[in-house]
């Protein structure tokens, strides 16, 4: 099944704009010729980064038919808090849902424990006299007198944005519909969001949650957005803009203006796409993703060759977190990255993170005016990034300037020598990192050791072994190209538009003549979506799923459901299939109690043709003279100093060549450490691939 025809040209073009670096990615399907390119992000204007990649790749937008991005603009301006001024219009009695939230404690004990800050202040909630019974059916009629004169107040005050939720609108939305309609006559220029448009789910903190987040972010995304458009279009682009949704799947620039949240995780989410195509050539079904940034670490799972997604993420950390209940791959972040600033605690402690030097002013070493020694920098301290060979020697790193401030912020004030606070902190910096491994196996029921670790972004396979060590792992994927995977994963996306419907039955009184349309509603919506988007797919497939729980509990699983159980109404399938997934995550089921289902889910995707993972040259076990760049000093924890190591230039490697750790390994992006002990392979894709010491797998 296809759509409308794809722009004329051939040449693909995908940005992601991390904290750190922009990455960019070309792809000409006619040549099927791949470039990279990578630059500083420039926070103050971020499409300038966007064009210098470009320009570095060697890509030129008036010849491109298609612009792909994933970027961390929604949710660093969710984290940052500097969005817009944002107003809450909610049904009366329900004003301080938001801040009450599910009055959770995670840390009983934490005498400084916080609960979560709302993105509006209570100040800017207002009332509506309005409601909805749980079935849908009318309470209270909405009155549009009151509306209006609420809308020119919110106008007169400046307000701009407004997240408008009605209780049970997930049920009937027509309030919520009328009311968006008249704030957008009344107030033009105002960024409106409504709540049934983003999640059509029950739980009214989560949803309150997602809207507001939605209208705070919105004018300010849809700012960016529209102002990449103008850009590209000046530089002659008159293709398709498709953005990169949390999910991994793409949806249009037009619908990402409006719907914000979807973009949240799309950067770390499109990681794991390039992740799976990966794994599906080297016919692995089980890996995590690693990737490291200069900001954060991030993980997400591919199990049994289908990546692990979620109805919704705790945005801000679990203690103070706030809920988005949307669609997104499951993704677990700590706030480490190279460029995270080392720091001491009022107790005297070494802490990493979660403060970034970002790309401005950057690590010390960058040479930009940072002053804050970062993980990078202690990096460079010990060896295991070249002063003259960073971004294959186009940024030249000042030793002298980040063994300084490591003496002066770090090693001094702990009486160690500025070696052992560079060592000290990796390891604070590993484990952290560990963490988001486990996040994303360990905390869902899954055995991390059996998983491979796919190690990616500029700095993740400067640190794989070290985490992969730390959680007993034992096989590690060094793809081509890591530096710029996120950006390379996009060209494998997907148009894909999620649905799900909050629909609470009995498992044994489901009726699935009831069930049928239901679905089919959603699957319809989304092959007229994916019809209406600009560019050419393939194939449409559909995936349905169902949030399922034991009668009696308050929390469900989400079970993917295989279309022939539906066909054959088989009711003890599903049972079969939410038994096997609770014992995954909760390491019990009950096979013999009752279950129920709480919602219905669908995702609806249509297949785009993707690049061929390219090839390289045949060599013998020993790499090529010319691949091996030379000897330097490197530090190593388990060996206890320095130890002379032979470094490699990854683009001159062959497939078959072995080589032992230790070494390092080189390319322009992004540089591999491989430990004293480590075994490395070259497949024939060009992969790194690493057999931990000591770890069995």
């Amino acid at each position: 099944m296809a759509n409308q025809s794809q722009p004329a040209s051939a040449i693909r073009l995908a940005a992601d704009i991390g904290g750190t670096f922009t990455d960019i990615a070309s792809f000409d399907e006619k040549t099927g010729r791949l470039s990279f390119g990578k630059k500083l992000s420039t926070p103050d204007s971020l499409v300038d980064g966007i064009e210098a990649g470009a320009d570095e790749a060697g890509a030129d937008f008036a010849e491109a038919g298609l612009f792909l991005h994933g970027s961390t603009i929604a949710i660093n301006t969710m984290l940052e808090r500097t969005g817009a001024k944002t107003a809450l219009v909610i049904t009366e009695g329900f004003r301080d849902v938001y801040e009450i939230g599910r009055v959770n404690r995670p840390d009983a004990y934490n005498l400084y424990f916080k609960k979560h800050e709302p993105l509006i202040e209570r100040a800017l909630r207002f009332e509506v006299n309005e409601r909805m019974y749980a079935e849908g059916e009318v309470y209270r009629p909405l009155i549009d007198a009151e509306v209006e004169a609420l809308a020119t107040r919110l106008g007169e005050m400046g307000i701009e944005a407004t997240a408008i939720l009605f209780l049970h609108s997930y049920r009937n939305p027509d309030h919520e519909i009328r009311a968006k309609k008249i704030f957008e006559r009344i107030n033009p220029d105002m960024f409106v969001s409504v709540s049934h448009e983003l999640s059509q789910e029950y739980r009214e903190f989560e949803r309150t949650s997602t809207v507001a987040a939605n209208a705070y972010i919105g004018p300010k995304v849809r700012d960016y957005l529209s102002g990449i458009e103008a850009r590209i279009a000046g530089a002659g682009f008159n293709g398709s803009f498709l953005v990169v949704q949390s999910t991994g799947g793409l949806y249009e620039v037009a619908q990402a203006k409006t719907d914000c949240v979807h973009m949240l995780e799309s950067g770390p989410a499109a990681g794991v796409i390039g992740t799976k195509a990966l794994c599906d050539v080297l016919e692995i079904e089980d890996a995590i993703s690693f990737d490291m940034g200069g900001t954060t670490a991030k993980s997400g799972v591919i199990y049994q060759g289908t990546p692990l997604t979620t109805g919704g993420a705790l945005i801000g950390g679990y203690d103070r977190a706030l809920p988005i209940q949307v669609a997104m791959m499951d993704i677990f972040e700590v706030g480490t990255g190279g460029g995270s600033i080392a720091h001491l605690s009022e107790g005297g402690s070494l802490r990493v993170g979660p403060e970034s030097a970002g790309a401005q002013p950057g690590p010390v070493c960058y040479g930009q005016g940072g002053e804050e020694p970062t993980v990078t920098d202690a990096n460079l301290i010990l060896g295991r990034l070249a002063v003259d060979r960073f971004l294959g020697g186009d940024m030249r790193l000042d030793l002298e300037a980040a063994e300084k401030a490591m003496k002066i912020k770090v090693a001094d004030p702990l009486g160690l020598s500025v070696t052992e606070a560079a060592d000290g902190i990796l390891r604070i910096a590993n484990t952290a990192m560990s963490y988001a491994v486990k996040g994303v196996t360990t905390e869902r029921g899954y055995d991390a050791a059996s998983f491979a670790m796919v190690a990616i972004g500029g700095a993740g396979p400067l640190h794989a072994s070290d985490v992969a060590r730390e959680i007993g792992m034992g096989q590690i994927i060094i793809p081509q190209a890591p530096g710029y995977f996120s950006a390379f994963g996009m060209l494998f996306s997907d148009l894909r538009y999620d649905y799900v419907r909050t629909w609470p039955v009995r498992l044994a009184d489901a009726d699935f003549a009831e069930i049928e349309p239901i679905y089919g509603e959603m699957e319809d919506t989304g092959r007229a979506a994916i019809e209406r988007t600009s560019v050419k797919s393939g194939e449409i497939v559909i995936t349905r799923a169902a949030d399922m729980r034991y009668v009696g509990q308050e929390h469900a699983v989400t079970v993917e459901l295989p279309l022939a159980l539906f066909k054959a109404q088989d009711r003890d399938g599903i049972k079969a299939e939410f038994d096997r997934v609770h014992k995954i995550r909760y390491g019990t089921s009950a096979p013999a109690e009752r279950a129920e289902i709480v919602s219905l889910r669908s995702a609806i995707t249509g297949l785009m043709q993707k690049p061929p993972l390219e090839t390289i040259q045949e060599g013998a076990e020993t790499p090529p003279d010319a691949a091996l760049t030379g000897t330097r000093p490197v530090y190593f924890t388990e060996a206890g100093g320095f130890i002379e190591t032979q470094t490699y230039d990854r683009d001159l490697l062959l497939a078959g060549n072995q080589i032992d750790g230790p070494a390092v390994i080189e390319e322009h992006a992004s540089t591999t450490i491989v430990a004293p002990g480590d075994k490395v392979s070259v497949d024939g894709l060009g992969n790194l691939m690493i057999s931990a010491h000591g770890v069995s797998r």
